[in-house]
């Protein structure tokens, strides 16, 4: 009974600030370029020491998949909260910016993620799954108040968007992908098709 006890125990609010201040610091070594950084530098950056990082990621690959799927999840829990936040094509508008700062994240991350030891199959699976159910939430309230064509498929939203992040070539690639954003809502508005 009290190893049931011990396995439901939800994490003290400072391990949690903890793997949540890790996960920071070693996203903005990722960002930066230093997708080799030993783990000790990463806790000695978070201020904590190497057996809290063990504690939390029992190694580098736990550590880059665990950066990657925050960053995912950060991008599906917003769909919910835009579609509240904005009328729909505009709450739609506003995930698909999220999700080009979201390719231009994981393209920084890429070196680190293709390392990983079982590959990226099942993580970026996984991740497909999350994706197309926000942006079918998103285009289906944009279709059913009038604002969307019936005939546009989200996924063919999404496809837009990665073939022009993977088209990108230098700075400022998110800047053009952005505005690509206005041109695909404008060209699958209702009127439109």
């Amino acid at each position: 009974m009290a190893e049931d006890k011990k396995l439901r125990r939800r994490p003290r609010s400072d391990g949690q600030r903890n793997r949540e201040h890790l996960l920071n610091v070693a996203k903005t070594a990722f960002t930066a370029g230093e997708i080799d950084i030993p783990l000790d530098e990463v806790a000695r950056r978070a201020g904590v020491g190497i057996g809290t990082l063990y504690r939390h990621f029992p190694n580098r690959d736990a550590l880059i998949e665990a950066v990657y799927r925050i960053e995912l999840d950060r991008l599906a829990d917003a769909a919910p909260v835009l579609a509240t936040q904005h009328p729909p094509v505009e709450a739609l508008r506003a995930w698909m910016r999220l999700f080009v700062d979201y390719i231009a994240a994981k393209q920084v991350i890429a070196p680190a993620l293709n390392g990983l030891v079982g590959g990226t199959s099942a993580l970026y699976a996984q991740s497909g799954i999350v994706l197309q159910g926000a942006i079918d939430t998103l285009v289906a309230a944009a279709v059913a108040s009038g604002d969307l064509n019936a005939e546009i498929e989200p996924i063919d939203l999404l496809r837009a968007l990665a073939g022009v992040s993977n088209f990108s070539a230098g700075p400022g690639w998110e800047t053009s992908a952005k505005r690509l954003i206005d041109i695909l809502i404008a060209g699958s508005r209702a009127s439109c098709l």
